[in-house]
């Protein structure tokens, strides 16, 4: 699943390409996709995009009419960004999401779900190979009143500023621990997935995160000092800042020079997708276990359950 960094990434991306552009039309090929009444669709074309937000997971793009495209990629969700005449490789091109061949294929195909056309002919693409991501419209003066939005717990990385901070702030340190501990009996690694504890934390920087601060997954949280957490917290935003640093999962570094495909995660990644190889701390074999109903990668050497 695309992640923070990964939607961070797009927002980045699609920032550079997309503020000062007018809506020309949209193609809907899959009404699910697309969770928006016929009778708003005025506030949509003809509309110029003013800023592409993030928050958490959620992209939103603000729209002069005073309304907010939300997307939400969910498992397999990609945004494709395409310049009119254009080769698919050619750097003024963009794709970001869930990782996949479809980057560089011609576009509309299978798995596009929904596709913006601008006034200058290049195009937006939302392919979505499950189908669980949408699009929705909201006025943005009520985009953040959205149960899910509104219910969502702090950010532990200030994505905003062109220089990621090097230090979590004391507050949102304190504001984190004290959520964590109201799930004193739950084990760590499925209270730091939930989004109203911590927003943006997926499995892959749950998992690399852990590993780094040296914390066995299912260790139960009231078993973990406030020094141990405090470490946790920081592994997982140097994760997810050298995943950033990485580019996330964007079309430049899932294609490798060659052509070839490569995977975004050599960038990064210690453990997580590594079963099988050398612990790149002890040379332990890595194993994979479930952890709160996911797979989990860790080192049985490294991070030993309290």
């Amino acid at each position: 699943m695309p992640e923070l960094p990964e939607v961070e990434t797009i927002r980045r991306g699609l920032s550079k390409r997309l503020i000062g552009q007018k809506i020309k039309s949209i193609t809907v090929l899959e009404k699910k996709s697309f969770q928006i009444a016929d009778e708003d669709r005025i506030w949509l074309e003809e509309s110029v995009i003013k800023s592409v937000r993030r928050r958490a997971k959620v992209l939103m793009i603000d729209l002069d009419s005073d309304y907010t495209l939300l997307f939400h990629l969910k498992m397999t969700g990609q945004l494709i960004y395409r310049e009119p005449n254009s080769e698919l490789t050619d750097n003024r091109n963009f794709a970001a999401g869930h990782p996949t061949g479809d980057w560089l294929m011609d576009l509309p195909n299978k798995s596009t779900r929904v596709y913006f056309e601008f006034e200058d002919a290049s195009k937006l693409f939302f392919n979505d190979q499950r189908k669980f991501g949408w699009i929705k419209l909201l006025p943005t003066e009520k985009v953040m009143e959205q149960k899910f939005l509104h219910e969502l717990g702090p950010e532990i990385v200030d994505f905003t500023q062109d220089k990621i901070p090097e230090k979590i702030s004391e507050s949102t340190y304190k504001q984190v621990l004290s959520a964590i501990r109201r799930h004193n009996n739950a084990p760590i690694k499925a209270v730091i997935l939930d989004q109203k504890v911590v927003a943006g934390i997926g499995n892959i920087y749950a998992d690399e995160g852990l590993w780094g601060a040296k914390i066995h997954p299912a260790t139960v949280v009231k078993d973990l000092t406030d020094r141990e957490l405090r470490k946790l917290l920081r592994e997982v935003k140097a994760s997810m800042t050298r995943s950033i640093e990485s580019g996330g999962s964007t079309m430049q570094t899932f294609v490798k020079a060659d052509g070839t495909k490569g995977n975004y995660l050599d960038l990064f990644a210690n453990v997580f997708r590594r079963e099988g190889l050398p612990c790149p701390r002890c040379q332990t074999e890595i194993i994979k276990i479930r952890v709160a109903g996911r797979g989990t990668h860790i080192c049985p050497k490294c991070q030993i359950k309290h």
